[in-house]
């Protein structure tokens, strides 16, 4: 048997991933926006302008052409996924034996803070539950399963909120291991951004959607392997498909500022609200506060924690700088 090549050279193929003859090989397939848009095929436009409305982010505009080239086809690619797994669990139960126990398909949403994920999972649950054979679809972040501020001061973890440390992931998985079992009510933490905190006695309760969309920073990644090989969950285990929202750093940087700058004059003007100081400094001094945040904590978080995460999922929707997205990545393999 004769193998071409060494360890020290990668090994390269012709693919339909690139415009180059050839390149060292990838899982995904990449499509640019107007190859992606073609996707659509003949799903029709569910949405009307005044909910486009509703959707848009604090600083994303939801427009009609970026659901109609980006999101219809993608929830197109969506309904197929959800069929064919409802399909496959009607057989596999149909094997065992068993009742067959109504259990929800699980969509997560990747991504840094500030890129967009939670304005993409509001759209695509709104698409989605247009779809005649799914149309129960439920929406959630894991920002509940952030430990309460009392715990992460104690843990001395208040400047690493939203690294992998300061989520209670037991609970998360308890919560996921109950979704997929077909459990009729599962209860899942409220978070508050106003308030920046989880709120104690609050929850929110998942009813077997067919549906459900999970959005959170660390979803994607994976934990440490026991030396034993014994079984340990990752929250990804329990997530059917995975969608990576990426941007460059230096683009999300601006989101964010931009985005902070906003809620100093909007939601930070409230006495109640956690960041109510902000709305009073100066804008120069709040903007250099919010850069340090970003840099010291959120830029951090990303790059050590987040970005490693990216080619776990099952899709990259790359943005340009106008929050479009300008390239699909769809893994093949």
């Amino acid at each position: 048997m004769k193998i071409r090549g060494s360890s020290r050279t990668p090994l390269r193929v012709r693919g339909d991933d690139t415009k180059s003859e050839s390149r060292v090989f990838s899982p995904y397939r990449v499509f640019t926006r107007e190859e992606w848009a073609r996707l659509r095929a003949d799903t029709p436009m569910t949405l009307q302008p005044h909910e486009l409305e509703q959707l848009s982010g604090i600083i994303e505009e939801v427009s009609v052409d970026e659901v109609e080239q980006i999101y219809l086809p993608l929830s197109r690619l969506l309904n197929l996924y959800v069929a064919a797994a409802q399909k496959l669990h009607s057989v596999s139960s149909e094997f065992l034996g068993r009742k067959d126990t109504k259990v929800p398909f699980v969509i997560g949403v990747a991504g840094s803070v500030a890129v967009g994920k939670s304005t993409t999972a509001r759209v695509l649950k709104a698409l989605l539950a247009r779809w005649p054979d799914h149309p129960r679809v439920d929406l959630m972040t894991t920002d509940g399963f952030l430990f309460p501020n009392a715990e992460l001061e104690r843990r001395g973890l208040m400047d690493r909120k939203g690294f992998p440390e300061s989520f209670d992931t037991e609970r998360l998985l308890r919560f996921l291991g109950d979704i997929k079992s077909g459990v009729a009510q599962v209860a899942a933490p409220v978070y508050s951004h106003f308030q920046y905190d989880v709120l104690p006695g609050q929850e929110i309760i998942v009813e077997q959607p067919d549906i459900l969309i999970i959005e959170g920073l660390n979803i994607l990644r994976p934990a440490e392997m026991p030396l034993d090989g014994s079984t340990i969950p990752f929250v990804s285990d329990f997530i059917d498909f995975a969608i990576y929202i990426d941007a460059d750093p230096a683009i999300i940087e601006k989101w964010y500022l931009t985005r902070f700058m906003r809620l100093r004059s909007t939601a930070f003007r409230d006495p109640g609200a956690y960041f109510h100081k902000y709305a009073a400094m100066a804008p120069e001094e709040v903007r250099r506060t919010a850069l340090q945040l970003w840099r010291n904590i959120n830029l951090k978080n990303l790059k050590q924690n987040i970005l490693p995460t990216r080619r776990r999922a099952q899709l990259i929707l790359q943005k340009g700088e106008n929050h479009r997205v300008q390239l699909a990545s769809l893994r093949k393999l």
